[in-house]
């Protein structure tokens, strides 16, 4: 990690707000041209100091990023000689809190222009670096939680200081923060938030930070602490605001119930296609509930590769994209010669919090997969390649797998029979009604083993109902 000399200080600090093709299709759409704020120089704080969360926030997230810094006057200068223009990089984190960000009106002042909210870490000279060929990588206590690579951006570096220095004249010391991969993600106070920049020689720069609570209290003319369903979403990755809350209470609900009764409930509903058929659990045991994160390969042409295949492609933008309680659901056209996910894949999502993955294909070193103890759901077991048959194409849109309509954000429930969707518009009352439909069932099979007739008892008429009701009431809450 090389040292510098003080530059002065910066004058401003551009920010880029999405860059990284892996946050494009996190965030569910592609810029054509890049797009920028502001944030103030009294953001920056230094490698080792701590960040406190504006008090009454709790949706405080982390973004990993490099931050370039100008070395001489620069107004607009062309794409081919704007590096020379960059004296310096360095490892930073554009944190900001959601909680803010709906009174912003798209600035960002409340949300992400407070005091020491932009560490940076020691800068390191460009002079020599390739800057194609920089990788960042952020840690939460430890853990990888980002990773990205300068290849991987819709907008190189050089170009954004061409594109900036064309609006404003960037001054010696000014800062532009050139984007975060996928994964940002809230944080609390205590974690310990770490942004490393590396290039091919090693380690450039790092910037480590301690979270806090503030005890100062926030203005009393300005907004108030409020996260919106679009800001919570926001914050946890997912493209669009979720239909409905996983809470506890339905969690437990909809864990309790059988994919069956599910079905069943929604068949009364006039839902019948929800199922998916021929897919089995790739090791029992595991239950399955998240929401729909879908993934759509289409068939192989050669031809196409590389101008489809540039960069990372659907299914790596998929898995370093998908976030917790999310459910990786894959169209493959039921076909079952090749795989669609193995175990390094797998991993990655996994890691990355989500709950499981469906494919109405085959799985790639199912033994590794198996081992994870996470519930993956698929035709059968195949040793090659996807590209053997599969053209990875689009995430997040509207897919058809295993015979069933899956819309982004729909829900995923799945036991060791299968798996099928739930649209979260009806999971409450559904799993309201499934719950008794079980409790009766259950009575039912009670009464059907000790040898009575099925009659009153499936379905359970009028005349059975205090039976049922006397029988409720002595099992265990």
């Amino acid at each position: 990690m090389s040292s510098s000399p003080a530059l002065p200080p910066p004058t401003k600090i551009v920010a880029v707000h999405v860059n990284y093709r892996s946050r494009a299709a996190e965030r569910g759409t592609t810029p054509s041209y890049p797009s920028y704020f502001l944030k103030p120089p009294s953001t920056i704080s230094g490698d080792g100091e701590t960040v406190e969360r504006p008090q009454g926030c709790e949706l405080l997230g982390f973004e990993g990023e490099i931050a370039v810094v100008i070395g001489r006057t620069a107004r607009r200068v062309d794409d081919g000689e704007a590096w020379s223009f960059v004296s310096h990089v360095a490892a930073a984190n554009d944190m900001g809190v959601y909680d803010l960000r709906y009174a912003d009106r798209g600035s960002n002042v409340h949300s992400k222009g407070w005091d020491g909210c932009t560490p940076v870490g020691p800068l390191a000279d460009a002079a020599g670096l390739d800057p194609t060929a920089l990788r960042v990588v952020t840690r939460v206590n430890g853990t990888v939680v980002q990773e990205g690579r300068t290849d991987e951006l819709l907008f190189p570096l050089p170009a954004l200081v061409a594109d900036v220095s064309h609006t404003m004249t960037l001054e010696p010391g000014d800062i532009i923060l050139t984007g975060t991969p996928a994964g940002s993600r809230p944080i609390d106070p205590g974690d310990v938030v770490e942004v490393e920049l590396s290039g091919p020689s090693g380690v450039l720069s790092s910037v480590r930070t301690t979270i806090a609570t503030s005890d100062e209290p926030l203005s009393t003319i300005g907004p108030a602490p409020r996260v919106t369903p679009a800001d919570r979403a926001a914050a946890l990755g997912v493209t669009a605001p979720r239909p409905i809350d996983l809470t506890d209470e339905l969690r437990r609900a909809l864990n309790s119930v059988s994919t069956a009764t599910l079905t069943s409930q929604l068949q009364r509903r006039g839902i019948r296609s929800t199922y998916f058929t021929g897919l089995r659990p790739l090791q029992p045991g595991h239950r399955l509930l998240g929401y729909a994160y879908t993934l759509r390969y289409v068939p192989q042409r050669e031809d196409l590769l590389d101008r489809l295949q540039a960069g990372l492609n659907a299914q790596k933008r998929a898995v370093e994209s998908i976030g917790p309680d999310e459910v990786l659901v894959i169209e493959a056209r039921e076909a079952d010669g090749a795989g669609t996910i193995g175990d390094i894949l797998a991993m990655r999502a996994f890691q990355r919090g989500a709950a499981g993955v469906i494919t109405d294909g085959c799985v790639r070193d199912s033994p590794s997969v198996a081992r994870m103890g996470w519930p993956v759901y698929a035709r059968a077991p195949h040793a090659a390649t996807l590209g053997r048959l599969h053209l990875p194409l689009d995430t997040n849109i509207p897919i058809a797998c295993a015979g069933v309509l899956v819309m982004p954000g729909d829900l995923v429930v799945g036991d060791d029979e299968g798996a099928m969707v739930l649209p979260a518009a009806l999971a409450e009352e559904v799993a309201r009604d499934a719950v008794v439909q079980e409790e009766q069932e259950t009575f039912a099979l009670e009464r059907v083993t000790a040898g009575e007739s099925i009659i009153g008892l499936y379905p359970l008429a009028d005349s059975r109902r205090p039976d049922f009701e006397a029988w409720r009431s002595q099992r265990p809450s």
